[in-house]
């Protein structure tokens, strides 16, 4: 072994968490200098290139092409390689057999949870809960680290208003203001205080920037809107990732204005760099270099040379740096100054991890064993995953009665459908890390969690759906449901026997975990066409029915709110969500999630958020459809399920807002509050949300937007007032010429449980 590094080695190994020594600025600066002299500008372009390794063993890693080029110095990352061991013996690698021993990084696709899995991204952000998603992103950063990765390529902050997108799985649903919250969460919780430790990895913001508003709600599809919507609806997320340290941002598949956003050198470096001060570096997505060919901008030596000079730093599996920026140079095309800065972004990044100091920091072969899937982090992760399920109804068998949920683990309750039975799915999408047979499916779970106090009964039902190659196309990724080759009948029959013997009916339908995520852009938003006519016979049987609703987006559910006495939706909640739908269902924890997407009546509705602006002839309140006016002939225009929207198992009351002063000058405050009552018998938590609305600007401006909230927990017949604190700032906006302003004039506040049910005062800005 290099004597250099066995003694950094012996060094780190003496500090806790394998803290590296803190240095100043200067001293990395001096670092880089001086290594940066010394790289050839094959070494240089090495430094941008990151190839995909899953491919990758042990046995390999001495003998493979990449092997080769690590030791050539043309590679400056690996990722989607699992493994302590694996990553420990690519490493020695580039630090022992390379010239210049330039450590590697090391990332994956972290999304929400490494082994241990938390609830979807958009599950998450239905908790409202920003300690527990920070901590989330904490046990994540654990887990990963111990296993070897230094980088995650997340968050995913997209603001989405589409949910025919299957993106918006991964992201925090449809407002910019709760995104840049959890935005700032998962990169605290992520990189913690400074990346020093040797369970702090580094963050990478993404996609950058406007993926979530491609047309049609199709994958990888154009992006066209004005700055002004922009910076207005779209920009906040990134930017207050940004702000919170990230070390990386990705950029994204689609065009903004017609350009690429990996070619866009407005996004990377006016945006990004300029009006933002961001000093990190810049990753392609997935070949997005390449890509940009069937976009029509260029030839692979084009689209390279393009996507660096707009401020890209490292090329994700395209190898169109490592393949033409030595030529691009040559012709004049691209600068070597150019690619001196992209490789210093690069050498900063595993500078700033403390990989120069100890290239093995992440590679403790003990550590796995103690820090992954950890009791103590599948707790957490059921704690979470509990609160992120969003209990969208919950009536009355007859009148007068009490509600269907919580149900009583006593008797017989048959398990039905298609999800009832799966561990695969329950992790969701983007768990890439997850070992899938460790968590518990809905059944397994229910009938851990009622032991000997009721019997649990399980029939599938029907199958995902009635189209076998569509349901393969849903269950890619080891998530099959294992199509059952019985018919439609045959199943429904078994179901309906099951169905029979039973004191309760738990439905467990909705979408395979692949049914949203990349690539999974849907058009038709309804239960699939078996599960519903199931879930039909299943109510016509006469016994209380949940649905337990399994899905990573919005769906259209009129008919299921109609006739169905309760719905649960439970998102994909991780590796203990069976466990934790018990928790739920059996009364063991109240659910407090609230939607973060707007639930369509229709999907000809969408786009439907409630931020949305009036028109010059907007319906009136309380109408269905009025002529000459902006509505549709066949649906109304309300949401079946606003934003912000959640049942509990007890009430609240809200009383009227008061403000402390009826108007502000641009220099001071005012304080909205609120009394919030807990008037039933269950201690429970609710959401209280702030809105505002400006209403009368220079441009014109939504209905409401979201500008605080907080998450309170209260005693039966508790009370307690919310206060909310309103300065100048939270009034700003991007007007025609992208100045951010606050504009004097009128102001509404609304506080309430939602963005549709909410008490109003007014104020003035002078």
């Amino acid at each position: 072994m290099n004597k250099k590094y066995s003694l950094l080695i012996l060094l780190a190994l003496l500090l806790p968490l394998g803290l590296q020594a803190q240095k100043s600025p200067q001293d990395m600066d001096r670092f880089l200098d001086d290594l940066l002299k010394r790289m050839t500008l094959e070494e240089k372009i090495g430094q941008l290139n990151l190839p995909v390794t899953g491919e990758i063993t042990t046995g390999q890693a001495k003998s493979s092409d990449i092997a080769t080029k690590i030791k050539r110095g043309e590679v400056g990352g690996l990722f989607n390689l699992k493994g302590v061991d694996k990553i420990r013996d690519v490493q020695r690698l580039a630090v022992e057999n390379s010239r210049l021993g330039i450590p590697l990084l090391f990332g994956m696709d972290v999304i929400h949870g490494y082994e241990t899995i938390f609830p979807i991204p958009l599950g998450l952000s239905c908790t409202w809960d920003i300690p527990a998603i920070e901590e989330s992103a904490r046990i994540a950063a654990i887990e990963a680290s111990a296993d070897g990765i230094s980088w995650t390529f997340s968050p995913m902050v997209d603001i989405s208003r589409d949910p025919r997108w299957g993106r918006v799985s991964e992201g925090s649903g449809e407002d910019p203001f709760l995104g840049a919250q959890i935005a700032q969460a998962m990169v605290r919780g992520y990189q913690g205080k400074d990346m020093r430790r040797n369970d702090e990895i580094m963050a990478c913001i993404k996609h950058f920037a406007l993926y979530g508003a491609a047309e049609a709600g199709r994958d990888y599809n154009t992006v066209d809107m004005s700055r002004q919507r922009m910076f207005n609806d779209y920009m906040l997320p990134y930017q207050a990732g940004v702000e919170a340290g990230a070390g990386s941002v990705m950029a994204s598949f689609n065009e903004v204005e017609g350009v690429p956003a990996t070619a866009n050198r407005w996004l990377m470096t006016d945006v990004l760099r300029g009006a933002w001060g961001f000093n990190g570096f810049v990753v392609t997505d997935f070949t997005g270099i390449s890509e940009m060919i069937e976009h029509g901008i260029g030839d692979l030596q084009t689209v390279s040379a393009r996507a660096i000079n707009a401020g890209v730093d490292m090329d994700m599996v395209s190898e169109g740096f490592a393949g033409t920026l030595k030529k691009s140079i040559e012709e004049g095309k691209v600068s070597v100054e150019t690619v001196n800065t992209a490789c210093r972004r690069i050498l900063e990044a595993k500078y700033k991890l403390g990989l120069f100091d100890n290239p093995y920091k992440y590679c403790d072969l003990k550590r796995p064993a103690r820090d992954i899937f950890t009791k103590e982090h599948r707790a957490v992760a059921r704690r979470i995953a509990g609160e992120s399920f969003v209990l969208l109804k919950n009536g009355q068998l007859s009148p007068g009665s009490s509600p269907l949920l919580p149900l009583s683990p006593t008797g017989t309750i048959a398990v039905i459908g298609p999800l009832a039975n799966t561990r695969s799915n329950m992790p969701g999408t983007w768990s890439v890390a997850a070992v899938l047979d460790k968590s518990p499916s809905l059944v397994e779970g229910l009938t851990e969690w009622v032991g000997n106090q009721a019997k649990i009964l399980y029939a599938k039902g029907s199958n995902l759906i009635s189209d076998a190659a569509y349901e393969e196309r849903a269950t890619l990724f080891g998530r099959s449901l294992n199509r059952d080759n019985r018919t439609d009948k045959q199943l429904l029959d078994e179901a309906l026997k099951i169905a029979s013997q039973s004191d309760v009916i738990i439905a467990a339908l909705g979408e395979s975990s692949e049914m949203s995520g990349e690539s999974s852009s849907r058009t038709n938003l309804d239960l699939p066409d078996v599960q519903h006519t199931l879930l039909e016979a299943l109510l016509k049987t006469g016994k209380p029915v949940v649905l337990v609703l399994f899905t990573g987006r919005p769906l259209v559910l009129n008919w299921e709110q109609e006739n169905v006495p309760a719905i649960l939706n439970v998102w994909f909640g991780g590796s203990e969500a069976g466990l934790a739908i018990g928790d739920v269902l059996f009364g063991a924890v109240n659910p407090s999630g609230k939607l973060t997407m707007t639930f369509p009546k229709n999907v000809g509705q969408i786009p439907l958020y409630y931020a949305h602006k009036n028109t010059g002839r907007p319906l009136k309140e309380g109408k269905w459809f009025e002529k000459f006016r902006s509505n549709y002939l066949d649906v109304d225009n309300d949401a079946l399920y606003p934003f912000g929207y959640g049942l509990s198992y007890t009430t609240f009351r809200f009383s009227d807002v008061t403000l402390s002063q009826p108007s502000i000058g641009m220099d001071n405050q005012l304080v909205a509050s609120v009394t919030v009552t807990n008037t039933g018998d269950r201690a429970g938590s609710e959401v209280v949300q702030l809105y505002i609305r400006d209403l009368v600007g220079s441009v014109t401006r939504p209905v409401k937007e979201l500008k605080g909230f907080e998450k309170i927990y209260l005693q039966p017949n508790e009370s307690r007032t919310v206060r909310f604190t309103i300065a100048p700032e939270m009034l700003k906006f991007y007007n025609a010429d992208l100045q951010f302003v606050a504009e004097p004039g009128d102001f509404d506040v609304m506080i309430g449980p939602d963005s549709q049910n909410v008490k109003t005062a007014r104020f003035t800005l002078r």
